[in-house]
């Protein structure tokens, strides 16, 4: 008959079927289900390891705490150090800059200026160029505890030319100091760079073009 089940087939179900005494509790005691709130949240290991820097923030003064006090201390010292930079810096005597040299002789030099057609007319401009020697020289960083004296030796309009006397004090016995100071290269090279940067405005190509100037001693 097609409703009757084989021998297999009730086997099967009784081995499926739930045993009563599995659900009955061991030693007769009821067994009551946890919750996860009664187990509590759990912790990562990390949690409980005290952080590096957890001494830091503890109270040293009132509320002052211990990284204040580090971090003011070190604040304070650098303010210390700056000053101590800035006031040694403003103190500070270079003694060969103030140092005056012994000047026992004289060294003379001679400048020719050629002066360009279109300045030649201009009223006055030997003594504007003596009066702009002067200035060059005194003023110089290098020279001017040196320099003595500029006038004009010769003024020619009709060859364009205005020639000066350059005069300054000098040490005796130190070739070195005729060689590096008193040199005709730097001595010139000043008043080029001068005229480079100082034009005169009425006449704008004076001294501008190197081989217009005739030095010699």
């Amino acid at each position: 008959m097609a409703g009757a089940s084989s021998p297999n087939e009730d086997l099967e179900l009784s081995e499926l079927e739930g045993q009563p005494d599995e659900e009955s509790p061991l030693n007769g005691l009821p067994v009551q289900p946890r919750s996860a709130e009664d187990l509590g949240p759990r912790r990562p290991p990390q949690a409980d390891k005290k952080s590096p820097w957890s001494s830091c923030n503890k109270n040293v003064v009132g509320k002052c705490k211990l990284w204040m006090i580090f971090s003011s201390v070190l604040l304070g010292l650098m303010i210390v150090i700056i000053i101590g930079l800035c006031l040694m810096r403003a103190t500070y005597i270079d003694e060969d800059e103030h140092t005056i040299p012994e000047l026992s002789g004289n060294k003379t030099f001679f400048v020719m200026l050629k002066i360009p057609v279109e300045c030649v007319t201009e009223e006055g401009l030997p003594h504007l160029l003596t009066q702009r020697l002067t200035e060059v020289y005194s003023a110089s960083a290098s020279l001017s505890r040196y320099f003595t004296s500029v006038d004009i030796v010769d003024f020619s309009g009709e060859n364009a030319t205005v020639t000066y006397h350059l005069q300054f004090g000098v040490p005796s016995g130190d070739d070195d100091f005729m060689k590096y100071m008193m040199s005709e290269e730097l001595i010139l090279g000043i008043l080029l760079q001068n005229f480079h940067d100082q034009i005169i405005p009425s006449c704008e190509s004076l001294g501008l073009d190197p081989e217009s100037f005739l030095f010699y001693e």
